[in-house]
């Protein structure tokens, strides 16, 4: 049977600094000068609200309109390719690692080689961010997304109609400073795993585009963690999602315990 193919692509727009929220704690040890503070404590209602709204839909799409869930249905390889006139690739690598061993069911490992590669990162300078982009999807695609808003970084995300990722290819900036390359390279990852959505009105999600992050948050670990839970399958719709994720988000202890309520 032939295999149907849809490409989505994402890109970081504006950035600037979030409020802070419940479970407030300092950013983790190593993230970068002004990193906001770091949100631990969430409830079902809070997981299964950001879920829906990262997991379903994309600000930018071309092909088939998509059918529900996407992510990958097997083993996860990952390359990074070096390049630009800041050495990052050893950064990009811990960034890898650091998905891996917080988010183990997402079996990832790293490769040499980018043609065996599912996810493919690329590392460049952001004047040759929009002729990187031409050389990968062609003229008329790049021009129509630069048109459409002003990205620092870009992932593109081809999947099968039923739902499972096929590769995912991430363009990351290296030379406008540690800030920039952290916020992008923790966002991009995000979109190449599945969750291919923005939220601008998530104040704990990296994938809200008016925050700089610069790290892998409780928050979207705990969605990512969901994402590639076994009950969490390639083409669930939104609905179906919705029935299971109280009890998935409940069984794998990501949700806060319910404060009681003061007796009168």
């Amino acid at each position: 049977m032939k295999r149907l193919i849809t490409s989505y692509f994402f890109m970081i727009l504006s950035l600037v600094p979030a409020g802070a929220a419940s479970g407030r704690q300092p950013p983790p040890a190593g993230a970068v000068e002004g990193a906001p503070a770091e949100y631990t404590l969430f409830s079902v209602a809070e997981l299964e609200r950001g879920f829906l709204a990262l997991a379903f839909g994309s600000d930018l799409r071309v092909g088939l309109t998509p059918r529900g869930i996407r992510r990958f249905d097997h083993p996860i390889r990952a390359a990074v390719v070096a390049g630009g006139s800041v050495e990052r690739s050893a950064a990009m690598t811990r960034v890898i690692d650091e998905y891996a061993r917080k988010v183990p069911s997402l079996r990832l490992s790293l490769v040499s080689t980018p043609a065996t590669a599912d996810i493919e990162v690329r590392l460049i300078d952001e004047k040759d961010f929009k002729s990187a982009l031409r050389a990968a999807f062609g003229a008329a695609i790049t021009k129509t997304f630069v048109a459409r808003t002003n990205p620092q970084c870009m992932t593109s995300v081809q999947s099968e109609s039923e739902g499972g990722v096929v590769r995912s290819i991430s363009f990351i900036i290296v030379d406008k400073g540690d800030a920039v390359f952290f916020d992008c390279a923790y966002h991009e990852l995000l979109h190449a795993f599945g969750l291919s959505n923005h939220d601008q009105r998530n104040p704990w999600t990296t994938l809200n585009q008016k925050r700089m992050v610069g790290y892998l948050s409780v928050y979207d670990r705990d969605l990512l963690t969901l994402l590639y839970d076994r009950r969490i399958v390639p083409g669930m719709t939104a609905a179906q999602a919705r029935a299971v994720l109280p009890k998935v988000i409940t069984d794998l202890g990501l949700a806060a315990a319910p404060k009681p309520r003061k007796s009168r």
